[in-house]
């Protein structure tokens, strides 16, 4: 059972945090500044520190150098985004900006304990990263240790890429629909490289003003503008020695875009204000749901730019691709509100189906809203498909598959015993003779190639009509 130390000088949150890691097996001390923290216990008896960045007295950050290697988790305000890459700077394992849902925290805590801290020198304003604390070691990524769910041939092919890529210094450019994971293959592309210990910075470029994403991303100088009050660092400086993320960067304005080249060209930074460079040592990983070299064609993004991020391509299928990948998602996500309800809840067979077929648009991420919302308003056990909230499952799920017709030629119910590839079988094997295989899919809702993979790995060998059906 790992031990966690919290330093909050505010009650609620100290004592709803306290809550949250006790109800998951963590053992949970907490103090109210750094100076009781320092009197009341040894900090190296803790696996993970967490602290907010303002406290009374000392700030969270002073936790650091105290610390004797034990990683620091920092709290910080959303208003606070620059003191929390200083915090970074001066050595915290990660940040999680305020106000937090329970799940961001939890995520946060298991990366920070998956991980040692990092020490750097901050007294002589240096950013290069010193030797790495001694006292946790990183985890060694196995084959089945991606962080991401699936296993579906297009996925297995995207995991070979990941772990050829990862080791590399490349440039890689993640594309996808929003939703897809672009986020948990950054994370694993880093987590898989030799700058692991180091940090990994990430920048979701549509969330910043476009006003300040300068400033966020290269720092600047005191002076440089109203309200500079003093010199900050940028997130690319934070993250020398290690990885900087920039999902979104189709939302990135043209200025910043001409920055950024100069760093993946030159290997340097200058602040806004400065009159001299500095080099840093990043890599960069990008995502986009949009298509950049339609974006350039039209000049809405360099074309430079674009040649320098897409040295590496990846492209994450959307979930309506991914097969029975989407039953092994919403299983892994009723299984963790199962967890935090402390419920066990299971779907069933009718909303199995429905899971399978529906297109999902918002992939991954609507998946996890619906199993969520299902979840807290189930009143029962099963989980049903009214539950799940696909206003156009009507549309989206072929007739054929639906449990009150599966067969037009017969009137009675599925047995309730069949399995969801049984479904599939009894469809094929049914229909095969009228139906080429283009209709059959179509009936289906699937792609041709899914279906081909499915009669693979089922052993159901293509009728003679449908072949001739094809070539007519």
């Amino acid at each position: 059972m790992s031990r966690i130390l919290i330093v909050e000088d505010e009650n609620i949150i100290r004592s709803a945090l306290c809550r949250l890691l006790e109800r998951h097996q963590y053992q949970v001390s907490e103090a109210e500044s750094v100076q009781q923290a320092t009197e009341r216990f040894d900090f190296s008896g803790f696996d993970l520190i967490i602290s907010d960045l303002r406290l009374p007295g000392a700030p969270g950050t002073e936790l650091i150098q105290r610390a004797n290697g034990t990683p620091v988790l920092i709290m910080t305000s959303y208003a606070s985004l620059r003191s929390a890459v200083d915090s970074m700077k001066q050595g915290a394992v990660d940040y999680i900006p305020k106000p937090f849902d329970h799940d961001e925290m939890l995520k946060a805590v298991a990366q920070s304990l998956s991980k040692p801290s990092i020490a750097l020198d901050a007294a002589a304003n240096s950013s290069a990263p010193a030797l790495p604390a001694t006292k946790k070691t990183s985890p060694v990524a196995t084959e089945d240790d991606l962080g991401i769910i699936g296993s579906s041939p297009a996925m297995q092919a995207l995991y070979r890429k990941i772990r050829k890529v990862a080791p590399a210094n490349a440039t890689v450019l993640i594309q996808g629909e929003s939703g897809t994971g672009k986020e948990l293959v950054a994370r694993a592309l880093h987590n898989l490289s030799k700058r692991a210990k180091a940090p990994l910075i990430s920048v979701n470029c549509a969330a910043i003003p476009e006003s300040l994403i300068e400033s966020e991303l290269f720092g600047h100088e005191k002076g440089a503008f109203t309200g500079a009050v003093s010199a900050r660092t940028g997130l690319i400086e934070a993250a020398h020695g290690g990885t900087l993320f920039l999902d979104e960067i189709g939302e990135l304005p043209l200025e910043a875009q001409a920055r950024l080249l100069r760093v993946l060209q030159e290997g340097e930074i200058r602040r806004i204000g400065s009159v001299q460079s500095q080099k840093v040592d990043v890599r960069l990983i990008a995502a986009t749901h949009r298509r950049l070299k339609r974006l350039a064609h039209n000049g809405q993004f360099r074309e430079d730019l674009f040649y320098r991020l897409n040295v590496i391509s990846l492209e994450l299928p959307p979930l309506r691709e991914r097969g029975q990948d989407v039953l092994e998602i919403a299983r892994h996500f009723l299984q963790k509100q199962n967890a935090q309800l402390g419920s066990k809840l299971y779907f069933s067979k009718a909303a199995e189906l429905a899971i399978l077929h529906y297109g999902w648009p918002g992939n991954v991420r609507e998946l996890e809203n619906a199993i969520e919302r299902a979840a807290i308003l189930c009143e029962q056990s099963q989980i049903d498909v009214d539950l799940l909230g696909i206003e156009t499952l009507a549309l989206d799920m072929p007739e054929a598959l639906r449990p009150h017709s599966f067969s037009s030629k017969d009137n009675h119910e599925p047995d309730e015993n069949l399995s969801l590839e049984d479904y599939f079988q009894h469809f094929v094997l049914e229909h095969q003779e009228h139906m080429t295989e283009t209709e059959l899919a179509r009936k289906l809702g699937i792609s041709r190639k899914c279906l081909w993979e499915r009669r693979q790995r089922l052993g159901i060998p293509r009728h003679k009509s449908t072949i001739e059906g094809e070539k007519e």
